[in-house]
């Protein structure tokens, strides 16, 4: 069996090692592996976002909700964000991961605190397996507050990714909105929680894997933001649980995949799910994956809506400063799928 691997990057071992096995590092459990035979093929709901500010808005706002409560996730098309935004941002994801290792490295850090790092896995100060994928992870909102911080190399690095951050912001906005609407909350409940508002992204780089059946680029988890607003490449790689089953979500072009996450699930009571999800990894082909997380800033406090909680459906969930619960989630890595279990109601 290979040995644990020295160097600080998957990328860098996969490119410059010309490995013909998975580390064993990288190995899980056999209890623990993706079995990729048993993935069926259907697919997500997709909404057009055309009408969500026209006479039928009530119409899309009804999809959005069924799909937070019968999938957790959905695409969207007619997303108001540009193609060539999206084309720009997409390039300079590869140009990064394409750079010699000696300057991406001026990126790297393992602490999970920090506001912008390049890193491997998920978390490799807690994690005893680790996961098929290096990236690297900005916060972004405000961005004047970020952005000095980012790479510079490539040098149109900065000039795409704002201009993707403030794009993509104004979506998800408008999908919030959306979603306190389904809810039947005011247009602006979900987005008043939010304190001053937080938004990080990831460049999710997968190589490609000898054995991708022994390993994950990230195993089963929820995300613990509000939402999370994923751009990829058209290379599959996606995977969401539903009804027992993972479901593949083939890419399509100029669309976003949506999905909600811990916050969304607590607010709503329960009424919404955050959804298991994982990435898989193949043997041909790299694989780059954007997700953007729109969050509460850390001194928001989140808890049940007044309006959903009944006596007939009593709060799900205490209350918490959004600090805490992100504290809790890095902290216990994805050694479990979610960690929504330590904020019940007593």
């Amino acid at each position: 069996m290979a040995t644990i691997t020295k160097r600080l990057l998957l990328s860098d071992l996969v490119s410059t090692d010309k490995i013909d096995q998975v580390p064993s590092n990288y190995i899980r459990p056999i209890t623990q592996r993706p079995n990729l035979q048993s993935v069926v093929r259907d697919s997500i709901p997709l909404i057009d976002l055309h009408n969500l500010f026209g006479p039928n808005r009530g119409q899309v706002i009804d999809q959005i909700g069924r799909a937070c409560r019968d999938y957790g996730f959905f695409q969207v098309k007619n997303h108001s964000v540009p193609e060539l935004t999206i084309s720009n941002m997409m390039q300079t994801a590869r140009d990064f991961f394409n750079l010699p290792e000696q300057e991406r490295l001026k990126n790297y850090s393992d602490d999970p605190q920090k506001t912008t790092r390049l890193s491997t896995s998920f978390n490799i100060r807690t994690e005893k397996v680790a996961n098929w994928r290096d990236y690297l992870r900005l916060h972004c909102y405000p961005i004047e507050n970020f952005v000095h911080e980012w790479p510079t190399n490539p040098t149109s690095f900065r000039a795409h990714v704002a201009e993707y951050c403030t794009s993509v912001r104004g979506l998800a906005v408008q999908l919030i909105e959306a979603i306190s609407e389904s809810l039947g909350l005011e247009k602006e409940y979900i987005g008043r929680q939010l304190g001053k508002h937080a938004q990080h992204m990831a460049l999710n780089y997968y190589p490609p894997c000898p054995q991708p059946d022994l390993t994950y680029g990230l195993p089963g988890h929820t995300d613990l933001n509000l939402i999370t607003i994923l751009l990829q490449d058209q290379v599959p790689g996606l995977q969401v649980l539903r009804n027992g089953h993972w479901v593949a979500v083939d890419p399509v072009p100029n669309t976003f995949i949506i999905n909600i996450g811990d916050q969304i699930q607590v607010m709503s009571n329960d009424k919404y799910k955050s959804v298991l999800h994982r990435a898989v990894v193949n043997c041909d082909k790299e694989r780059i994956s954007i997700p953007t997380f729109y969050c509460p800033s850390p001194e928001a406090v989140i808890g049940p809506a007044p309006e959903l909680v009944t006596d007939d459906e009593p709060a799900v969930y205490r209350q918490f400063t959004y600090g805490e619960y992100y504290e809790k989630f890095w902290n216990r890595g994805l050694a479990t799928e979610s960690c929504l279990d330590m904020f019940m109601a007593t």
